[in-house]
């Protein structure tokens, strides 16, 4: 994700640091006119502006921890990572207390959205800091505030609950459509246009169609993004019982399958129905 988000910001003009704990994947950007370093203090030395893009909290924490002493003062740290909203908030008490900024901005779109530059960026943050980061944050995307710090990772998980959710019940109307006589993919065209139309019915209803689980986004991320989610309702104090199952669902293939596309929530259903299985092609997973 990182690499063609770096260079959404280099085409909109702007002078782009990088850092990567692996060294040859910054330096590849150096051709399209990023400066690679070779450590994050050398990274953030000097920058009014930072962005972070990585795999989840623990990671961001220690990068933050590294950087902190190398900042100039009044930083604004972008965090794009999906990690927890107390873990968000965490970040942002940090930053502050050290007389620096913190925005959470998490991102949805997939890699194709990253290329393009058309990701879904939801932003925690005050008026003011957002005010100061908008256009950056365009160079990549469609940004919109919707609240607070912390705020970002909640809208992220609001999309990933959506996401999980519409997979599996994708899987589920398809597996029916086959196992009542009808042709599945004649279901999923007919059912396409109507009320149950989604981004995920086109692009994944066909993956399962094509038994395609080579990984977009994962299923081990899936299931962390599924973790922070019943973690932020436990916090809100809200119970969310659909979101508990469809946790599960993922979490029976977390052995099995962890690298496949998330779209493998298929795979999770037909192993509750033995004989049953969408399709008659065999399973690409790599």
């Amino acid at each position: 994700m990182g690499d063609p988000m770096v260079r959404c910001l280099l085409r909109a003009g702007y002078s782009v640091t990088i850092w990567n704990r692996t060294h040859s994947k910054a330096q590849v950007l150096r051709a399209a006119g990023a400066q690679p370093a070779f450590s994050v203090a050398e990274a953030v030395n000097g920058a009014d502006l930072v962005i972070s893009m990585l795999e989840a909290g623990p990671i961001v924490a220690q990068v933050l921890q590294e950087a902190l002493p190398a900042l100039p003062a009044a930083a604004l740290w972008i965090d794009m990572s999906s990690t927890k909203q107390s873990e968000a908030q965490q970040f942002h008490a940090s930053l502050h207390a050290a007389g620096h900024a913190f925005i959470d901005a998490p991102v949805s779109g997939g890699v194709g959205g990253a290329q393009a530059g058309t990701l879904a960026i939801m932003v925690g943050a005050s008026t003011s800091d957002y005010a100061r980061v908008e256009a950056i944050l365009a160079a990549m995307g469609r940004p919109t505030l919707v609240g607070p710090s912390g705020s970002g990772q909640v809208a992220k998980l609001c999309n990933q609950l959506i996401v999980g959710a519409t997979l599996t019940i994708v899987a589920e109307a398809l597996l029916l459509a086959q196992a009542a006589g009808a042709d599945a993919a004649a279901v999923r065209a007919a059912i396409r246009g109507g009320f149950a139309e989604s981004k995920i019915l086109d692009v994944h209803g066909q993956r399962m169609l094509e038994r395609n689980f080579v990984a977009g986004g994962q299923v081990k991320s899936q299931i962390k993004d599924m973790h922070n989610i019943l973690a932020a309702a436990k916090a809100a104090h809200v119970t969310l019982p659909v979101t508990q199952l469809v946790t599960q669902r993922y979490e029976s293939l977390a052995e099995t399958y962890p690298t496949a596309d998330h779209a493998a929530a298929l795979l999770a259903l037909e192993a509750l129905n033995p004989g049953q299985r969408l399709g008659d092609g065999p399973d690409k997973l790599s």
